[in-house]
C-alpha cells in the first residue's frame, strides 16, 4: 500500500505514526458494495467485477480465499500485483488487463483523478460503470459471501445470522491485537509501543490457543469468516511475523492447538493454492527497507502444513 506525498507514492506504514510511535492504520478510501437488489448501483453479475490482490498481503489473501471457497473464480477474474513495493508502491508484473496500467496507483487515479489517499490492496473494480467499488477486504469478504450465491450456485454461508454476535465479537478482539497487531510491533518506532503491541499480541494469542483447547473453530462447529481472518494472519507468523516484525516470543509452531487448527484451514480444498510463501517473504523482507535494509530474503523456514491436523476430535 502507498500514500501520494509530495508527488512520490510512498508505503503508508512509514507515514503514519503517533507522536508515540505507534503504527495507525489509515481507513480505506472506497467504501461502496455489490448488493443483490434490483435497485442497487453494483449489482452481482458474472464476468463484471475484476479483483486486484497482492499474494502477500493478508487483507487481499482473504478476499483470494472467499472468491475460492464461494466458487467465484469464474466470475470474478483476478491481477495479482508483483511481491515487491518501493517508491512507487504496488506494482505490476505485466500490464494489468483492463487499461494497460503498470502501477496500482494508476487505477486509483483512474477511479478518481484527484485521490491522494491509500493506495491498497484488495480492489474490487466495476468494469461497467468503471470504478472501485470497494478496497475494503472486510466489506468485500461480506460481499462475497452472500451477495454472488445465486451467481455462483453457491450458498455456503461463512456468515451465518444464529452466529454473527459471536463472530463479530471473534473479529473486534482479533483484528486490532493479531491481525494489526504484528503489524504494531512491526513498524512501532518506539520501544514503548512495540512492548505494549508484542504483549497485546502474544495475551490474545494464548487466549485463541487456549479457547482451540476445547473448540475446533471460533465461533460454532463450522468454519466461519472469523476463522478466515485469523488463518491469513497465522499462516504469515512463523515465515514472517517472528523474525521480520520482532514478533519473537513463539512461533504459531509453538501452540499445539491452533498450529492443529492452522493446519486443517489450510487443507481446506482450494486454500492452498491462494497461499503463496515466495510472494510473502519477498514482499515483506525487500520491500520495507526501513526495517530490512539489506534486503535480503531468508530462505526458511521449513512449515509442516500438510501433515495430519487432528482436530476431529472436537
Amino acid at each position: 500500500m502507498g500514500k501520494l506525498v509530495e508527488g512520490v507514492w510512498h508505503d503508508v506504514w512509514y507515514d503514519t505514526k503517533s507522536s508515540r510511535g505507534q503504527f495507525v492504520r489509515e481507513d480505506a478510501g472506497f467504501r461502496q458494495s455489490v448488493e443483490n437488489n434490483s435497485e442497487a448501483e453494483f449489482q452481482p453479475e458474472s464476468g463484471r467485477y475484476h479483483l486486484y490482490v497482492s499474494l502477500a498481503c493478508p487483507w487481499a489473501h482473504r478476499a483470494l480465499i472467499f472468491r475460492s471457497l464461494k466458487g467465484l473464480e469464474k466470475h470474478i477474474d483476478v491481477t495479482v500485483v508483483c511481491p515487491d513495493m518501493l517508491s512507487e508502491g504496488w506494482q505490476m508484473g505485466l500490464p494489468e488487463p483492463l487499461f494497460g496500467h503498470t502501477r496500482l496507483h494508476q487505477l486509483y487515479t483512474q477511479a478518481k483523478p484527484d485521490y491522494t489517499g491509500r493506495v491498497t490492496v484488495p480492489i474490487l473494480w466495476d468494469k461497467k460503470t468503471g470504478t472501485i467499488v470497494s478496497n475494503e477486504s472486510s466489506e468485500i469478504i461480506r460481499m462475497f459471501n452472500s451477495e454472488f450465491n445465486q451467481v455462483a450456485d453457491n450458498y455456503l454461508d461463512f456468515y451465518p445470522e444464529k452466529l454473527r454476535s459471536l463472530i463479530d465479537e471473534w473479529n473486534d478482539y482479533i483484528y486490532p491485537n493479531i491481525n494489526n497487531g504484528v503489524y504494531r510491533c512491526g513498524f512501532a518506532s518506539s520501544q514503548d509501543a512495540y512492548e505494549q503491541a508484542y504483549d497485546n499480541l502474544f495475551n490474545a494469542l494464548d487466549k485463541v490457543e487456549r479457547y482451540l483447547q476445547t473448540h475446533r473453530y471460533l465461533a460454532g462447529n463450522q468454519i466461519t469468516e472469523a476463522d478466515w481472518r485469523l488463518f491469513t494472519t497465522l499462516i504469515r507468523f512463523d515465515a514472517v511475523y517472528v523474525g521480520h516484525f520482532k514478533c519473537n516470543k513463539k512461533r504459531i509452531a509453538d501452540y499445539p492447538n491452533m498450529l492443529g487448527y492452522l493446519k486443517e484451514l489450510y487443507q481446506v480444498e482450494g486454500i492452498k493454492e491462494t497461499t503463496d510463501f515466495y510472494h510473502i517473504k519477498r514482499h515483506y523482507y525487500f520491500s520495507h527497507t526501513g526495517i530490512n535494509p539489506t534486503q535480503v530474503v531468508p530462505k526458511g523456514p521449513e512449515l509442516d502444513l500438510e501433515s495430519p491436523h487432528d482436530r476431529d476430535h472436537l
